[in-house]
């Protein structure tokens, strides 16, 4: 069992970039999805959820409307896609799953069963 987060790169202010989110040994569909961020000497923040149906995106306020999340069809992937990035976005990037509906919806590292390892994003003129 196995996650992996991937696709950090260092960006142009405005630029985009897309990271993945690749489970192995369970299938991820049929689990809530999040990702999350940490920056030196702060807490890891919870930025988007996806719902463990996919009915449901939540994101917090700092990143909507320029961040979005989806499944990879089939591949057993989660994507999260960032536009318009600012200086503010850099962090090391994680996603995260085996965590309820509800927590997820809240942003919550609190009971996460599975973290992905890190991928970095740097933005940067």
């Amino acid at each position: 069992v196995r996650l992996v987060a991937s696709g950090g790169d260092s960006v142009q202010p405005g630029g985009a970039l897309t990271l993945t989110c690749t489970a192995s040994g369970f299938a991820l569909d049929d689990y809530a999805v999040g990702w999350f961020r940490q920056t030196p000497g702060k807490e890891r923040e919870g930025i988007s959820c996806l719902s463990e149906n996919s009915d449901a995106t939540y994101y917090r306020d700092s990143v909507k409307g320029r961040f979005t999340t989806s499944r990879g069809n089939g591949k057993n992937t989660v994507s999260l896609h960032l536009n318009s990035l600012k200086p503010e976005d850099p962090a090391i990037y994680f996603c995260a799953t085996h965590i309820s509906d509800y927590l997820c919806s809240h942003f919550s590292a609190s009971d996460v069963g599975l973290w992905g390892q890190g991928t970095q994003v740097t933005v940067a003129s």
